[in-house]
């Protein structure tokens, strides 16, 4: 089997302020139709359906890999959202900070370590 693209669906309490957040931190929207929007960032994509299961929710994990975490970081910060964030962290494999979603789905933003050859 040859993997060409995998895209998350991401469950929604409200929708609509799901689909703000998502613009708010930089990915562009697209309809798909009533139940289902894709959003996109360069060539990252991911779909948010109009659906909610607590559990599911609570316990959904994305890391989202950038190029530069302070910038990542200062969007979050200077934007509108009312969400729980953590400050950036380093690891040894690169620095992360924590973005929980509206429903509690937490992202991983991530700047990874260039590794040398």
């Amino acid at each position: 089997m040859q993997v060409e693209d995998i895209k998350v669906f991401i469950p929604s309490k409200e929708y609509d302020k799901s689909i703000e957040f998502y613009k708010e931190i930089g990915f562009a929207y697209e309809y798909v139709s009533d139940e289902l929007s894709l959003f996109h960032n360069g060539d990252c994509y991911f779909f948010l359906q109009r659906f909610y299961n607590q559990q599911l929710a609570e316990n959904l994990m994305m890391q989202l890999c950038v190029s530069n975490i302070e910038q990542a970081y200062a969007l979050v910060q200077k934007s509108n959202l009312k969400t729980k964030l953590s400050d950036i962290r380093t690891e040894k494999w690169g620095r992360v900070f924590y973005l929980w979603g509206p429903v509690g789905e937490l992202w991983h933003v991530t700047q990874l370590h260039q590794l040398e050859n």
